[in-house]
């Protein structure tokens, strides 16, 4: 288990852990504010400066950590390899949560405005729905439960399958072209957030080959 490793390690890198929770953290606080951006009356301009800010410090901090794991392995030795490639499997998880939350804000400077719209109040419910999954990524992060793992797992399968459903009827959809295709969009990123969540979770417990992959390696959910 690759969070066992680093609560057994001798080498002090429980602080990889408090950190990639840290990171988690901060991808939560781009994608609440990106999704304000796109779905209510909150001007882009006004949380521009702090994603853009954030998504630095992510993209930093998965760097720094990345460089202490390599270090660990050059000293310590081959013993740890498996579990090191899989945390620094979930930093680039957690670092891609940052992009697409990045994306977001990208919809909404490019005009998308999904605020006072039919389906608004549903994008909003979803909205909180995917932040709260953040929290509870963050925690099993810290305290490893495989069975709050497992019913994760689940929610975030039929989730992601929703969504799914989703971008096929925009696209199959005869509604106009400028008010299905920001929509499919926004839920492609949704997917790939809800996907990315899903494995940094599934890093905790998951076997190395198989991480990444349900049904024993038959479907790809980082596709």
């Amino acid at each position: 288990m690759v969070m066992s490793f680093f609560k057994k390690s001798s080498g002090g890198l429980e602080h990889v852990v408090t950190r990639s929770v840290g990171m988690l953290g901060e991808a939560r606080r781009s994608f609440d504010l990106a999704t304000l951006a796109l779905l209510t009356d909150t001007d882009w301009t006004a949380v521009d400066a702090d994603i853009r800010e954030t998504d630095q410090r992510i993209n930093q901090t998965e760097q720094e950590l990345r460089s202490e794991l390599v270090v660990h392995v050059a000293v310590q030795g081959s013993a740890d390899i498996g579990s090191v490639l899989g945390m620094i499997l979930l930093l680039k998880k957690i670092e891609r949560i940052g992009d697409q939350a990045k994306n977001v804000l990208d919809l909404a400077e490019s005009g998308v405005m999904l605020a006072h719209e039919p389906d608004t109040d549903a994008l909003l419910a979803e909205r909180g729905i995917i932040s709260t999954m953040f929290g509870e990524a963050a925690e099993l992060l810290s305290d490893h439960d495989e069975d709050r793992i497992e019913e994760f797992a689940q929610r975030a399968g039929e989730l992601i399958d929703a969504h799914q459903t989703q971008i096929l009827a925009y696209l199959h959809s005869d509604r106009p072209g400028h008010e299905v295709v920001p929509r499919a969009i926004y839920y492609r990123y949704l997917k790939r957030i809800v996907a990315n969540l899903l494995g940094v979770v599934r890093t905790v417990d998951e076997p190395l080959p198989t991480l990444d992959y349900l049904d024993d390696g038959a479907t790809d959910t980082d596709d």
